[in-house]
């Protein structure tokens, strides 16, 4: 049994490295998803077989009723929710590590005299257990907050308390002064109960005031942060109770979530402490109704009809697609506009940055829902350049990542973001409902521009519009 138990978590580990490289490209990433569920299918069978002779009422309790959840939440939920759904997750993923640390904690430690390394068989194990329990917690509670900002249940403007980062520090020392009287106490019970105690109730608050004071422009990095010590606190749960599949899964999650939190952060130009401590990000009501104001004194609308005259000699077009697209649930119809413009002879792309959204690949995930061919999505990198060429641009719900102050205005907060350079096309049209700022609360002087149209309104209701023009202009 030894040996099956051994087979299966090779099997499962080398499923889940190959499942993950295959979720680093669109055309892959189905088969991906397939390999890593099995590789956890086949993990979940070895930890059982491992266990040997248990009662199974309560795992076969847990597994249907966390299965009949999951399925009826990925069923359910919408493309525009699929954010806070990855930042629940991520926070399911913490606290379950952070659970099987505190049930080993109290179980083996908590009630007996004597300190964790000699309870539990060495300080490593110790360290890995309050690890566990630190990042755990902090992730459970940090991952509620993420999701409650991008849901609405918590306002998505960074929410700083007065010396927030001086209480954050003496949060984080108390910690760590509770795991050190831990690892060193050899007392009475009483006392190390309470210890363990303080160490779990503390990760929990830090969890909350780590990011609270973060905005809604950061959300993509904080879930891909958070999805990082998720699997920082499974690979610590793993060296406690020394199950190898859990520490190389866990590692590849931690790891994998990190490079993710860089690449996300170098498509902002912003470093990850200023992430996490600058209290940038503010979401903002300025501007609105497709009315002129100080800061858009010379932008012009236009109606689909016009718009479709123009497209309809277009012969290059790129659609740019941002979290407006995806509240609108436009995809569908963007998909069906595009087709009509293929069909007329014209190449359609799709340019994708990497931040459009509210989470790392939202687009990507948004328009295969439609079935968009993989061949016509480009990253920022591969496109940039072929806006100079194209005859337009079509931004659909997007501002910041196509806000020229990026490149042209260094005092801008923004100054030195990569952004897509729409405004190179010969013509630029914005689907918007109104002309309020992005997450970055800062104006787009891009609708100023002389060859920007904007086209003002619900997404989904201007593009079935211009849509319905398009098909009757070409017959």
């Amino acid at each position: 049994m030894d040996t099956v138990v051994a087979l299966l978590y090779l099997i499962a580990s080398i499923l889940f490295i190959f499942g993950l490289k295959m979720l680093t490209r669109v055309k892959t990433a189905r088969r991906g998803n397939w390999l890593s569920s099995s590789a956890m299918f086949l993990a979940i069978l070895a930890t059982l077989l491992d266990m040997g002779v248990v009662d199974y009422t309560f795992i076969i309790a847990g597994v249907l009723i966390g299965g009949v959840i999951g399925a009826v939440l990925a069923l359910r939920v919408q493309m525009t929710a699929m954010p806070e759904m990855v930042a629940i997750f991520n926070g399911f993923g913490g606290g379950a590590s952070a659970l099987v640390a505190c049930s080993v904690l109290f179980r083996d430690a908590v009630g007996k005299d004597g300190a964790l390394p000699a309870l539990l068989g060495g300080m490593d194990t110790s360290v890995s257990l309050l690890v566990s329990v630190l990042i755990g917690c902090l992730t459970f509670t940090g991952s509620l907050i993420a999701f409650g900002k991008l849901r609405g249940f918590i306002s998505g403007q960074p929410i700083i308390l007065p010396g927030n980062h001086v209480i954050n520090l003496l949060l984080g020392l108390t910690v760590v002064a509770a795991s050190v009287y831990l690892l060193v106490s050899a007392s009475t019970p009483d006392p190390v109960f309470w210890g363990a105690v303080v160490v779990i109730a503390v990760s929990l608050l830090l969890g909350i005031l780590l990011v609270i004071p973060i905005g809604g422009a950061d959300m993509p990095v904080v879930i891909s942060l958070l999805n990082s010590y998720s699997g920082l606190a499974a690979a610590s749960a793993g060296f406690v109770l020394q199950n190898n599949v859990l520490i190389i899964s866990g590692a590849l999650v931690g790891a994998s979530g990190l490079i993710l939190t860089q690449i996300m952060c170098k498509a902002m130009n912003r470093s990850l402490a200023n992430v996490l401590f600058g209290g940038f990000g503010q979401e903002s009501a300025a501007g609105g109704g497709g009315k002129k104001d100080d800061a858009y004194p010379t932008v012009k609308s236009c109606g689909p009809e016009e718009a479709a005259m123009i497209l309809e000699s277009a012969r290059d077009v790129i659609i740019v697609p941002g979290y407006g697209l995806a509240v609108a649930q436009a995809q569908h119809v963007v998909k069906d506009m595009a087709d009509q413009l293929i069909k007329n002879g014209a190449q359609v792309r799709y340019a994708i940055h990497p931040v459009a959204g509210r989470m790392p690949g939202h687009m990507n995930v948004l328009l295969a829902e439609s079935k968009v061919p993989y061949d016509q999505l480009f990253d920022l990198d591969q496109i940039n350049d072929a806006f100079q060429n194209a005859d337009a641009a079509l931004v659909v719900g997007a501002n910041d990542v196509v806000n020229p102050a990026a490149e042209k205005e260094p005092d801008s907060p923004i100054y030195g973001m990569p952004v897509l350079k729409v405004w190179d096309a010969k013509t630029v049209f914005v689907v918007k409902r109104s002309l309020s700022a992005g997450f970055a609360a800062i104006p787009n002087d891009l609708f100023n521009y002389d060859n920007n149209l904007m086209l003002f309104g619900d997404a989904k209701k201007i593009l079935t519009e211009l849509n319905a023009e398009l098909k009757e202009a070409l017959g």
